[in-house]
């Protein structure tokens, strides 16, 4: 695997958080413009009437799509802990753990982060956060407990270099916005469900297949926000994990620390994909036998991780 510096990933991924800002936007512009386009019927001038439709409803789009970042942006926190039903772990109840996280922040100049705990006995980690303020990293009780202080030093320094690579704040965005396209097709699919037991009326058949084809882009949307998401996630693992040895000069306890996250990573109060992304290892996916589901994987295979590493 080719090197890559510090400042290089650090610039790349601005560069792609920047571009998921351009190019969420910018599918679900093309997706309205196609489904104006098949509903608007047909009409000698069905090109210019979509234009002109398409035209009048930007503004309410650009809108949506802006206050639904927004909220998410400022709450994302909230959300995540939610989600992986995650609370602040105070410096009374762990010391063992923030001595940890100090101590490397010290050494690599790096803020500290704030520290979650999530009650489960399971072994798996995650970093989550946008900027200083709400930077954190969340530990499982299990990999807490379960890891000796080596292992978990090499644990914690691999989600600090997401934290320093700007991983967190790519994937945060991209999650976002894979959100949005979750909702309406999720909403489409209700609505769907609900009236699909309605009467035959032209005007039903008609509202019929307009939510059809709405629900049709809006799969489409999600598929290819999805394929986005999945092109970032594969590589920052192998970057975290070199960026851990890189702190911690010991590449075999990390090594030893994933093989014991990967006998169990399941974390039963996540279930949400989206957010099982964030983890070092992503407790909603199975073992990966054939190479066309590797392609959806959001993770490379943790067995070939502890082979690099062990490798050093």
């Amino acid at each position: 695997m080719t090197y890559v510096g510090l400042n290089t990933q650090i610039r790349r991924n601005n560069f792609r958080s920047v571009l998921l800002l351009i190019m969420f936007p910018a599918v679900i512009l093309v997706l309205v413009w196609l489904f104006v386009f098949f509903v608007n019927g047909q009409t000698e001038q069905k090109l210019y009437d979509a234009n002109a439709t398409f035209l009048r409803f930007i503004p309410w789009v650009t809108i949506a799509v802006f206050t639904w970042f927004i909220i998410a942006y400022l709450f994302h926190t909230g959300m995540i802990r939610k989600a992986t039903g995650s609370v602040p772990l105070e410096r009374r109840d762990n010391k063992r753990v923030y001595n940890l996280v100090e101590n490397l922040c010290i050494a690599s100049g790096m803020k500290s982060p704030k520290i979650n705990l999530i009650e489960d006995d399971s072994l798996n980690a995650f970093a989550s956060g946008i900027n200083d303020s709400t930077f954190t990293i969340s530990l499982s009780r299990g990999i807490i407990n379960k890891l000796s202080d080596e292992e978990l030093e090499g644990v914690i320094a691999h989600e600090l270099t997401h934290i320093r690579n700007r991983d967190v704040r790519l994937l945060i965005i991209s999650i976002i916005f894979v959100g949005i396209f979750a909702f309406i097709t999720e909403a489409l699919f209700r609505v769907v469900q609900v009236g699909g037991g309605g009467g035959g009326s032209k005007g039903k058949k008609g509202g019929g297949s307009i939510i059809l084809v709405a629900l049709a882009l809006a799969a489409v949307g999600y598929l290819l926000s999805t394929l986005f998401r999945f092109a970032l996630s594969k590589k920052r693992e192998y970057l975290a994990d070199a960026g851990s040895v890189a702190m911690t000069k010991n590449s075999q306890a990390l090594a030893s620390a994933l093989e014991k996250v990967s006998t169990d990573s399941r974390i039963e109060a996540v279930h949400r994909k989206d957010v099982a992304q964030l983890f070092i290892d992503n407790p909603g996916e199975k073992p990966r036998t054939v190479a066309f589901t590797s392609l959806f994987a959001t993770h490379p295979p943790i067995e070939k991780r502890i082979a690099i590493l062990r490798q050093f």
